[in-house]
């Protein structure tokens, strides 16, 4: 049996702070400790208080610890895809070996060889995603390593953001106690999660709705080819909800949640429910029909400026057709307003674990099964290194700090991760 590694991935949202703790095993995933609690200083997927974010952070971890009772040392951290910007790159490299085998010190040299790309002082690189490798003008080659070759070429892309984003989500989980195993675009993650491989393929739009804004990925060839955040998403509809029913936001809320309909056409006119005023001690009565119509406008107007930016994006066509999620997909007939507007196939994704059963999670799991599938592509699986720091036992005596043996590069280019720690903490010196 192989040992199982333990993964903690860190998804911070504009509505909700996600910590998951999962343990992975032969390529299947046992969650082991959840925790989500409200976000607080982050308004549309951007950092505007960092002592209440640093507090939130702190919160969510405090619930995944107590319930498996270990304290959380290193996370997978998502960011968000607002001012993620992404651009073709290619690294050619010769072959350093005297018998001609592509070996992973040539994987490193040729991934080094993309970031060569000049990037704007206020842009920081995140990551370099690999698309194909070619061998001696031999292309759509997943894994070069063991071939026989002379020129090796990768095409690639580069994903980069604000630098002063980055900074201040950085310096969120520093002052929370944590240290950053590997760093991933949210969209990223989840869309090669959520997507089938024919999906990622023919064309498809992970559309992710949370609290306080929508992230858009957009799959092609099988990688991720375009990426765009709308500041619009399910906070939004609580507030129409609060100020037509005239109503505490809580209470919109909750509305929301267990009275919700997206699609007015097959909304109940027989469901009713009250509504606490404002201001006063009366109470409202309402129908489903009714609130689908103050639901339905809002969602209206965000689906219709998803079409603006597929269009913006080129994309004109998505044979793979629209999958949903995020914490608003699961409101009752979004699948069938989508239709009607994106006129295009649509289907809803959930995570099928025990505890993550909703659509909101599927970034958290999409982050531990990128970064798993990075492990087991170079090698790291099994050998007890993987993120065997990352969560240890409250009760131990905190050992030594040993200085860790350097880790093969990753897909992405961890090598990359710790270049923007570095600059990071001059940034801060």
């Amino acid at each position: 049996m192989n040992q199982s590694e333990l993964y903690v991935s860190l998804d911070i949202g504009s509505s909700s702070v996600k910590v998951l703790i999962g343990e992975m095993a032969n390529k299947s995933l046992h969650v082991i400790g959840v925790g989500n609690v409200k976000s607080n200083g982050i308004r549309k997927g951007a950092i505007v208080d960092i002592d209440a974010t640093v507090q939130s952070i702190k919160k969510a971890v405090d619930q995944a610890e107590r319930m498996i009772g270990k304290s959380i040392q290193e996370v997978v951290l998502g960011i968000p895809a607002s001012k993620v910007a992404l651009h073709p790159v290619k690294g050619v490299v010769a072959v350093n070996s005297e018998n001609r085998e592509i070996t992973d010190e040539d994987l490193d040299r040729v991934l080094e060889s993309a970031q060569v790309m000049s990037i704007p002082p206020e842009r920081e690189l995140v990551n370099v995603i690999p698309e194909q490798y070619i061998v001696d003008h031999l292309d759509e080659i997943k894994d070069p390593r063991g071939m026989i070759g002379i020129r090796l070429e990768m095409d690639g892309t580069m994903v980069t953001t604000s630098k002063t984003m980055l900074h201040n989500v950085l310096r969120c989980v520093e002052k929370a106690g944590l240290q950053i195993r590997d760093i991933y675009v949210q969209p990223l993650a989840a869309g090669y999660y959520a997507l089938t491989e024919d999906e990622k393929n023919h064309g498809t739009a992970c559309i992710d709705i949370g609290g306080g804004s929508t992230s858009i990925a957009i799959f092609q060839d099988g990688h991720l080819s375009a990426t765009s955040v709308i500041p619009v998403g399910g906070d939004h509809v609580t507030k129409d909800l609060s100020i037509v029913l005239k109503t505490p936001t809580d209470q919109a809320e909750r509305i929301k949640v267990e009275y919700g309909h997206a699609f007015y056409d097959n909304a109940s006119e027989d469901e009713l429910f009250e509504v606490p005023v404002i201001g006063s001690d009366t109470r409202e009565q309402y129908s489903q029909k009714y609130i689908s119509e103050i639901i339905g406008v809002r969602l209206e107007e965000l689906f219709e400026l998803i079409l603006d930016e597929l269009y913006r994006h080129g994309v004109q066509d998505l044979p793979g057709g629209v999958v949903l999620t995020g914490g608003m997909a699961k409101l009752e007939g979004l699948p069938e307003l989508a239709r009607n507007i994106l006129q295009t196939r649509v289907r809803l994704f959930t995570p099928e674990f025990i505890g993550v059963r909703e659509p909101q999670y599927t970034t958290a799991v999409g982050l531990i099964q990128y970064a798993y599938m990075e492990d087991v592509f170079y090698g790291r699986i099994g050998s007890g290194a993987a993120l065997s720091e990352s969560v240890k036992i409250e009760q131990e005596p905190q050992p030594q700090k040993v200085q860790k043996q350097p880790k093969q590069p990753k897909q992405n280019g961890e090598g990359v991760v710790t270049k923007a720690k570095k600059m990071f903490d001059r940034f801060f010196e």
